[in-house]
């Protein structure tokens, strides 16, 4: 890979029932020798029990931390700054599940409702206008409570591999924006 992800540790945070061997997270997990969230319990999910595993995560990493999180992952990832504050250099928040929608799965419950205040870290808001689990209006409200980019693809589906996206290449591109964004906001906060 081309790509300069120096100067970072990944993390991978997975959704509900974690991301499969197939799945782009997993891919991109040994790409990027990243960490993956070790839940204990993916199926029946408890806000502070996954709170808990991307904080020790998070607190192994050895250098500024990237988040890379899909589906109730983004909803994780809006509890955990709400609750620690700035500990990650950024979160790249892909196919955000929408955790308050009418008919959400009981499990996904404790995750509502989501923190509405701004994210204090980069991040980059990837969501399709065809998720079955988030409506593009609801996908572009997340985005604008934290304050993040949002980047729209077309008939994606929840992007996963029920969408046909296992290696999704093409999503790099937001992972190399993102990085940009938070090595021109830190080089901006030295200049200062």
């Amino acid at each position: 890979m081309a790509h300069d992800f120096s100067g970072f540790d990944y993390i991978i945070q997975p959704g509900w029932n974690n991301s499969g061997p197939e799945h782009w997270q997993s891919h991109w997990q040994q790409t990027l020798a990243a960490t993956r969230v070790a839940n204990h319990d993916w199926q029946t999910p408890q806000l502070d029990d996954w709170l808990a595993a991307l904080d020790a995560a998070v607190a192994a990493a050895t250098q500024p931390v990237i988040v890379i999180a899909h589906s109730l992952g983004c909803a994780t990832v809006a509890h955990y700054a709400a609750r620690y504050g700035n500990r990650l250099a950024g979160a790249l928040l892909v196919a955000p599940a929408d955790v308050e929608r009418a008919g959400a799965p009981v499990a996904l419950q404790p995750f509502a409702p989501l923190p509405e205040r701004a994210l204090p870290f980069p991040a980059r808001v990837v969501a399709s206008d065809s998720d079955p689990f988030s409506l593009p209006l609801r996908s572009a409200r997340m985005a604008a409570l934290w304050q993040s980019p949002l980047h729209w693809l077309r008939g994606a589906g929840h992007v996963n591999v029920a969408s046909g996206h296992t290696r999704w290449q093409d999503g790099f591109a937001q992972l190399v924006a993102l990085v940009a964004d938070i090595r021109q906001q830190r080089q901006a906060s030295r200049c200062a």
